[in-house]
């Protein structure tokens, strides 16, 4: 377990053996492994994981191959320890992720971290209103209670570079307020796919990449479809990651 955490943590083991702790209030699901399967770094890119939690999409990338420099910032300090405990686990192979934790309201506000990214990905608050749960934990998680997409935007617009890429998800019911919240913020949407459990359902996600300075023009893409749990694109399908005790 990391320093400084109150309650047990696991390990659940991805496609290619990294390693990812977790803890009540600190986990992750299938949004965010879509999310980092979604849109990943190209070779060299300089990475942001923004609101990171335990680091998976972070660490999702690096499982996937990305050896860039990559900054996973999170502004609860219980899940950004996760983070570091997996980063620290896996030692000089995870050395290119560095752990923030920080508030994204003022991540690269001002000097040289300005534009210094080359892509960023946020699996944000979903909620701006309704039953929250009593963990305060993940009330902020699910609820714009520290950040709202606004918040999401203009931090992926101070930390990007003109043309760089922006992915995040979010519930089909949010789409117009987030292509709204984008192009405000100068990223301008340019791929959509939306997640459906099965040919024909309702979708319940969707997944977006956007690029700063973009000139518009969207891109609908086919659906991805859920089958067993597992994320499929087109005929291949991802399994599930492992628990392993810690």
């Amino acid at each position: 377990m990391a320093a400084g955490q109150e309650r047990p943590a696991r390990a659940e083991v991805l496609d290619h053996g990294t390693r990812v702790y977790t803890a009540p209030g600190a986990g992750f699901g299938s949004d965010a492994l879509l999310l980092a399967r979604f849109a990943r770094p190209r070779p060299g890119d300089r990475a942001l994981d923004l609101g990171s939690g335990c680091g998976i999409v972070a660490l999702c990338w690096h499982d996937e191959g990305h050896r860039g420099p990559c900054t996973a910032l999170e502004l609860d300090a219980g899940a950004s320890a996760l983070c570091a405990a997996a980063v620290a686990a896996g030692g000089a192979e995870l050395a290119h992720i560095t752990p923030v934790c920080g508030d994204l309201r003022q991540f690269c506000a001002a000097g040289p971290d300005r534009g210094r990214y080359d892509f960023a990905a946020c699996n944000p608050p979903y909620f701006t209103g309704g039953p929250r749960s009593p963990d305060p934990r993940r009330a902020a998680a699910r609820h714009e209670q520290t950040c709202t997409l606004a918040d999401v935007a203009a931090c992926a617009a101070r930390a990007l570079r003109f043309g760089g890429r922006f992915a995040l998800c979010q519930r089909p019911e949010a789409l117009a307020r987030v292509c709204a919240a984008l192009c405000a913020a100068g990223l301008e949407p340019k791929r959509l796919a939306f997640v459906r459990h099965r040919p024909g359902a309702a979708p319940w996600l969707f997944l977006l990449e956007a690029r700063r300075g973009g000139r518009p023009g969207l891109v609908l893409q086919p659906d991805i479809l859920l089958a067993g749990g597992a994320a499929l694109y087109g005929p291949a399908r991802r399994p599930a990651p492992q628990e392993e005790t810690p």
